[in-house]
């Protein structure tokens, strides 16, 4: 698929919203990506997990690893069109971990998922899970880079989307100095809203 094909299905799922939000590293943007707006269609996790797996296809890869929650749905995506199994991380009292059951050898060779990378720093907590178990990663794929290529990692990183979106800490964002009313969005901020934080 052709950048702009992708971009058209961010386009036309709703995917790219404005305004003035908090991301889950703690930045402000004026802009956001509403994954689950793409995810919520299996047609489009099918194509664009479809360019993952593609893409990486010649790796010999046994196991699609991703971060809870949207990197679930990647990762099983990109797993079933490897043919290979899946697995997921999550937080389990605030440090990334494997659950449920789930794990990894050495001699396996792992590929990471992720929906979007800002700052990469989630990429970073699942790289040390699977690294602890010393199963070998072989790259790391994602739907979207919006990092402005400030995410590095020390393996090969394949994003279907490079965006930039400038992002500001709350103490320089503009968009609090104009008094822009900040939308807390993602799993992260919900989780929290419901338990009251």
């Amino acid at each position: 698929m052709e950048r702009e094909e992708i971009l058209e299905i961010f386009r036309e799922a709703g995917a790219f919203l404005e305004g003035h939000f908090l991301l889950t590293s703690g930045l402000h943007s004026p802009v956001y990506i509403e994954k689950f707006k793409v995810l919520q269609f299996p047609r489009y996790v099918e194509s664009l997990g479809g360019e993952i797996a593609h893409h990486f296809s010649g790796e010999k890869i046994d196991v699609v690893v991703g971060p809870a929650v949207g990197g679930i749905i990647l990762a099983y995506e990109v797993a079933r069109q490897l043919g290979v199994r899946m697995a997921f991380t999550e937080r389990e009292k605030g440090k990334m971990v494997f659950r449920r059951g789930f794990q990894l050898k050495e001699e396996n060779r792992v590929l990471i998922v992720e929906d979007v990378v800002t700052t990469g720093a989630s990429v970073e907590e699942v790289i040390k899970v699977v690294e602890e178990t010393e199963a070998q990663i072989v790259g790391i794929g994602a739907l979207v880079d919006r990092s402005g290529k400030r995410a590095t990692f020390s393996y090969p990183f394949y994003p279907l989307l490079e965006i930039e979106a400038q992002t500001y800490s709350p103490q320089e964002c503009p968009l609090c100095q104009k008094k822009v009313a900040l939308q807390k969005r993602g799993s992260h901020y919900l989780s929290q809203e419901e338990n009251g934080a």
